[in-house]
């Protein structure tokens, strides 16, 4: 039997890596403040757990208001189908959506933060931003692990254009620089095209 799960970070997921306690999705004061200021918050590893909720509150907000969302983004990256299920649904959501990152911004973290149209994607200044290509473990049969790899490959590959055409850099240009840990300031994200402008409080948002 085959055991595959791509990821958008170097390691397995560990406390080192930065995962954050999962929200509670009980009610409470600060999940409803939340609410109220049309806030998502996407902090630590990215799995599917993670991604249910967030779907679930774009949905929530989406439906409850067509004012702007505003998610902000603070991850080391982590499962790439959990990352690219929201940064679909930041899409599919209906409502214009305001990516913020703060921290670090890395891997299925900026894969997310690309869903939010460039206008609508800022940082904060001591924001750091990670770009590589997906890393895959694989274990079973040699055939299944050549059919698992053909995947990270065409998987790579999507990722890529993604960000060719988010940041509009070249494909090229975009293979090169992923094939070892890309990173970049604050100001060089901007440079690159990732970054619309750096704010510094919540009025310029």
């Amino acid at each position: 039997m085959t055991n595959w799960m791509v990821r958008l970070d170097d390691e397995d997921g560990d406390d080192e890596k930065g995962r954050a306690p999962d929200m509670p999705m009980t009610a409470g004061p600060v999940q409803n403040a939340l609410f109220k200021s049309r806030t998502v918050l996407i902090f630590g590893e990215i799995d599917m757990r993670l991604a249910e909720r967030v779907t679930a509150q774009l949905t929530a907000l989406s439906t409850e208001s067509d004012k702007p969302i505003r998610v902000i983004i603070n991850s080391p990256g982590g499962h790439v189908e959990s990352g690219d299920t929201i940064h679909d649904m930041i899409r599919f959501c209906g409502v214009e959506v305001k990516a913020i990152g703060t921290g670090w911004v890395a891997s299925a973290g900026a894969q997310i933060f690309l869903g939010a149209k460039k206008e609508n994607r800022v940082c904060l200044p001591n924001t750091r931003f990670l770009l590589h290509q997906p890393a895959g473990g694989m274990r079973g049969q040699a055939s299944d692990i050549q059919i698992e790899a053909e995947q990270i490959i065409k998987m790579r590959d999507r990722v890529n254009r993604v960000i060719a055409r988010e940041t509009g850099q070249t494909v090229e240009r975009i293979v090169k620089d992923t094939q070892r840990n890309y990173w970049l300031s604050a100001e060089e994200a901007v440079e690159y095209g990732l970054v619309s402008r750096i704010i510094n409080n919540t009025t310029e948002v």
